[in-house]
Protein backbone atom coordinates (compact mmCIF):
# COMPACT_ATOMS: atom_id res chain seq x y z
CA UNK A 1 0.00 0.00 0.00
CA UNK A 2 2.83 2.21 1.20
CA UNK A 3 4.50 1.86 -2.14
CA UNK A 4 1.58 2.11 -4.48
CA UNK A 5 0.88 5.61 -2.70
CA UNK A 6 4.59 6.42 -3.14
CA UNK A 7 4.28 5.85 -6.84
CA UNK A 8 0.93 7.83 -7.16
CA UNK A 9 2.42 10.82 -5.50
CA UNK A 10 5.46 10.35 -7.64
CA UNK A 11 4.00 10.06 -11.18
CA UNK A 12 1.80 13.36 -9.78
CA UNK A 13 4.74 15.23 -9.25
CA UNK A 14 5.81 14.15 -12.90
CA UNK A 15 1.89 15.51 -14.32
CA UNK A 16 2.42 18.74 -12.70
CA UNK A 17 6.57 19.04 -13.31
CA UNK A 18 5.35 18.28 -17.05
CA UNK A 19 1.92 20.94 -16.77
CA UNK A 20 4.53 23.60 -15.96
CA UNK A 21 6.83 22.94 -18.72
CA UNK A 22 3.93 23.87 -21.43
CA UNK A 23 3.91 26.60 -23.89
CA UNK A 24 1.43 28.89 -23.08
CA UNK A 25 -0.86 29.50 -26.46
CA UNK A 26 0.01 33.74 -25.36
CA UNK A 27 3.53 32.67 -25.97
CA UNK A 28 3.28 30.34 -28.83
CA UNK A 29 1.50 33.24 -30.62
CA UNK A 30 3.95 35.68 -29.82
CA UNK A 31 6.67 33.54 -30.93
CA UNK A 32 4.69 32.77 -34.26
CA UNK A 33 3.81 36.47 -34.70
CA UNK A 34 7.61 37.53 -34.08
CA UNK A 35 8.64 34.55 -36.54
CA UNK A 36 6.36 35.92 -39.49
CA UNK A 37 7.52 39.88 -38.99
CA UNK A 38 10.95 38.63 -39.55
CA UNK A 39 10.98 36.43 -42.28
CA UNK A 40 8.52 39.35 -43.97
CA UNK A 41 11.06 42.06 -42.69
CA UNK A 42 14.14 39.80 -44.69
CA UNK A 43 11.58 39.41 -48.07
CA UNK A 44 11.07 43.38 -47.92
CA UNK A 45 14.59 44.36 -47.46
CA UNK A 46 15.98 42.36 -50.45
CA UNK A 47 13.05 43.30 -52.74
CA UNK A 48 13.48 44.65 -55.74
CA UNK A 49 17.30 45.64 -55.26
CA UNK A 50 19.82 45.40 -58.59
CA UNK A 51 23.00 43.25 -58.82
CA UNK A 52 25.01 46.55 -57.97
CA UNK A 53 23.09 46.82 -54.51
CA UNK A 54 22.99 43.76 -53.68
CA UNK A 55 26.63 43.63 -53.87
CA UNK A 56 27.44 46.39 -52.97
CA UNK A 57 30.09 46.47 -49.62
CA UNK A 58 30.86 49.80 -47.46
CA UNK A 59 34.49 48.54 -46.87
CA UNK A 60 35.94 45.63 -48.28
CA UNK A 61 35.90 43.33 -45.34
CA UNK A 62 32.27 44.46 -44.49
CA UNK A 63 29.62 41.66 -46.01
CA UNK A 64 27.41 42.81 -48.69
CA UNK A 65 23.40 42.53 -48.70
CA UNK A 66 23.77 38.94 -50.86
CA UNK A 67 25.94 37.88 -48.16
CA UNK A 68 23.90 38.95 -45.13
CA UNK A 69 21.05 36.69 -47.26
CA UNK A 70 23.11 33.97 -47.73
CA UNK A 71 24.19 33.90 -44.02
CA UNK A 72 20.51 34.80 -42.70
CA UNK A 73 19.16 31.70 -44.94
CA UNK A 74 22.31 29.38 -43.46
CA UNK A 75 21.90 30.27 -40.34
CA UNK A 76 18.72 28.97 -40.09
CA UNK A 77 19.30 25.56 -41.12
CA UNK A 78 21.58 24.99 -39.12
CA UNK A 79 19.92 26.50 -35.73
CA UNK A 80 16.97 24.70 -36.91
CA UNK A 81 19.49 21.69 -36.99
CA UNK A 82 20.67 22.58 -33.49
CA UNK A 83 17.00 22.55 -32.26
CA UNK A 84 15.29 19.29 -33.72
CA UNK A 85 19.01 17.63 -33.69
CA UNK A 86 20.23 18.19 -30.08
CA UNK A 87 17.74 20.68 -27.98
CA UNK A 88 14.82 18.89 -28.68
CA UNK A 89 16.44 15.63 -27.21
CA UNK A 90 18.32 17.20 -23.89
CA UNK A 91 16.48 17.29 -20.14
CA UNK A 92 14.06 19.58 -18.94
CA UNK A 93 15.16 23.00 -18.41
CA UNK A 94 15.49 23.18 -14.18
CA UNK A 95 13.06 23.92 -11.69
CA UNK A 96 11.75 27.75 -10.78
CA UNK A 97 13.19 28.54 -14.62
CA UNK A 98 12.36 32.21 -15.86
CA UNK A 99 11.10 31.94 -18.78
CA UNK A 100 9.85 35.27 -19.30
CA UNK A 101 12.88 37.02 -18.09
CA UNK A 102 14.71 34.53 -19.99
CA UNK A 103 12.28 35.10 -23.60
CA UNK A 104 13.08 38.96 -23.05
CA UNK A 105 16.66 38.77 -22.79
CA UNK A 106 16.70 36.97 -26.41
CA UNK A 107 14.78 39.44 -28.07
CA UNK A 108 16.53 42.60 -26.69
CA UNK A 109 20.28 40.78 -26.81
CA UNK A 110 20.25 39.30 -30.23
CA UNK A 111 19.48 41.82 -32.33
CA UNK A 112 21.22 44.43 -30.67
CA UNK A 113 23.50 45.90 -33.35
CA UNK A 114 26.00 47.43 -30.30
CA UNK A 115 27.62 44.25 -29.95
CA UNK A 116 29.51 42.75 -33.09
CA UNK A 117 30.17 39.40 -33.38
CA UNK A 118 32.14 37.27 -35.46
CA UNK A 119 30.73 34.51 -37.53
CA UNK A 120 31.04 31.04 -37.21
CA UNK A 121 33.47 29.13 -40.19
CA UNK A 122 30.36 27.47 -41.50
CA UNK A 123 28.00 30.79 -41.62
CA UNK A 124 30.89 32.95 -43.60
CA UNK A 125 28.91 33.22 -46.75
CA UNK A 126 30.23 31.09 -50.44
CA UNK A 127 28.00 31.74 -52.69
CA UNK A 128 26.63 28.63 -51.75
CA UNK A 129 22.64 29.25 -53.13
CA UNK A 130 24.17 30.36 -56.54
CA UNK A 131 22.08 34.21 -56.29
CA UNK A 132 20.69 36.08 -53.64
CA UNK A 133 16.99 35.27 -55.15
CA UNK A 134 17.58 31.16 -54.46
CA UNK A 135 19.11 32.56 -50.71
CA UNK A 136 15.51 34.29 -50.14
CA UNK A 137 13.80 31.33 -51.66
CA UNK A 138 15.75 28.79 -49.27
CA UNK A 139 15.21 31.38 -46.49
CA UNK A 140 11.53 31.04 -47.04
CA UNK A 141 11.04 27.43 -46.88
CA UNK A 142 13.56 26.74 -44.13
CA UNK A 143 11.37 29.34 -42.12
CA UNK A 144 7.84 27.87 -42.90
CA UNK A 145 9.66 24.51 -40.80
CA UNK A 146 10.61 26.73 -37.92
CA UNK A 147 7.28 28.11 -38.11
CA UNK A 148 5.79 24.45 -38.30
CA UNK A 149 7.59 23.71 -35.45
CA UNK A 150 6.57 25.98 -33.55
CA UNK A 151 2.68 26.14 -33.82
CA UNK A 152 2.73 22.28 -33.78
CA UNK A 153 5.08 20.92 -30.97
CA UNK A 154 3.94 20.24 -27.15
CA UNK A 155 7.53 19.83 -25.76
CA UNK A 156 9.11 23.61 -26.71
CA UNK A 157 9.26 24.10 -23.26
CA UNK A 158 10.29 20.63 -21.91
CA UNK A 159 14.11 20.50 -23.36
CA UNK A 160 17.38 22.88 -22.61
CA UNK A 161 20.35 23.30 -24.25
CA UNK A 162 23.29 25.54 -23.90
CA UNK A 163 23.47 28.77 -25.20
CA UNK A 164 25.67 31.79 -25.39
CA UNK A 165 23.28 33.12 -23.03
CA UNK A 166 22.76 29.64 -20.94
CA UNK A 167 20.38 26.98 -20.84
CA UNK A 168 17.71 27.94 -23.22
CA UNK A 169 14.38 25.90 -24.09
CA UNK A 170 12.92 25.04 -27.28
CA UNK A 171 11.19 27.45 -27.63
CA UNK A 172 13.87 29.88 -26.74
CA UNK A 173 15.68 29.07 -29.53
CA UNK A 174 13.07 29.17 -32.05
CA UNK A 175 12.75 33.01 -30.84
CA UNK A 176 16.44 33.10 -30.86
CA UNK A 177 16.11 31.91 -34.50
CA UNK A 178 13.67 35.07 -35.14
CA UNK A 179 15.79 37.34 -33.37
CA UNK A 180 19.21 36.23 -35.46
CA UNK A 181 17.09 36.96 -38.41
CA UNK A 182 16.23 40.73 -36.98
CA UNK A 183 19.84 41.76 -36.27
CA UNK A 184 20.63 40.83 -39.56
CA UNK A 185 18.01 42.36 -40.90
CA UNK A 186 19.14 45.24 -39.71
CA UNK A 187 22.55 44.82 -41.06
CA UNK A 188 20.53 44.72 -44.57
CA UNK A 189 19.38 48.30 -43.65
CA UNK A 190 22.52 49.86 -42.28
CA UNK A 191 24.11 48.95 -46.01
CA UNK A 192 21.27 50.33 -47.87
CA UNK A 193 21.35 53.35 -45.74
CA UNK A 194 25.21 53.62 -46.10
CA UNK A 195 25.94 57.33 -48.49
CA UNK A 196 27.14 55.14 -51.02
CA UNK A 197 24.57 52.58 -51.73
CA UNK A 198 23.62 52.40 -55.57
CA UNK A 199 20.66 54.04 -56.35
CA UNK A 200 19.62 51.60 -58.82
Amino acid sequence: MRTTLLALILSLSVLTGLRAAELSAEDRAAGLAHLEKTRAGVIAAAEGLSEAQLNFKTAPEKWSVAQVLEHIASAEDMLMGLVTGQVMKAPPPAEGTDFKATDQLILKAIPDRSQKQSAPEPLIPTNRYGSSAEAVKHFGESRAKTLALMKESNELRGHAFDSPLGKLDAYQWLLFISAHTERHTKQILEVKADSGFPKS
